[in-house]
């Protein structure tokens, strides 16, 4: 991937995350489970973190 495209996934990432973690909130606030959505969360932050490493290896 370039730079670019790295940067751009990553605030896609970003957004998806944000997202989630208010949907999560709105479950939590009403009794429901949110185990799911907590493993969705964990798999955006592996993501993210594997793109900010391809990102720091990127040339400027």
């Amino acid at each position: 991937m370039t730079k670019a495209e790295l940067e751009n996934k990553i605030a896609t990432l970003k957004m998806d995350y944000i997202r989630i973690q208010g949907d999560m909130e709105k479950l939590e606030s009403v009794g429901r489970n949110v185990e799911a959505t907590e493993r969705v969360l964990i798999q955006i932050e592996e993501e993210l973190k594997e793109c900010n490493q391809q990102l720091a290896k990127c040339p400027s």
